[in-house]
């Protein structure tokens, strides 16, 4: 999948607003997934302002981890 980190999301933000907010904590909890599904558990409910699946969003972190 190409991630399109351009992509309007919700009010002026873009993926690529959403991954920046994410990742620095991302960076401290990133061992404790075990599936796919909880990292987009993790995702949504972290998210500012937007509690929605973004799946670019959990596709960009999925990339590091390769979970399934």
């Amino acid at each position: 999948m190409k991630i399109d980190y351009n992509k309007h999301i919700w009010e002026g933000w873009t993926v690529q607003n959403f991954i920046d907010d994410l990742n620095f904590s991302f960076s401290y909890v990133k061992d404790t997934f075990k599936t796919r599904n909880e990292l987009k558990e993790w995702c949504m409910s972290n998210q500012p302002y937007y509690k929605k699946y973004i799946k670019e969003v959990v596709e960009h972190f999925n990339i590091e981890l390769k979970l399934k």
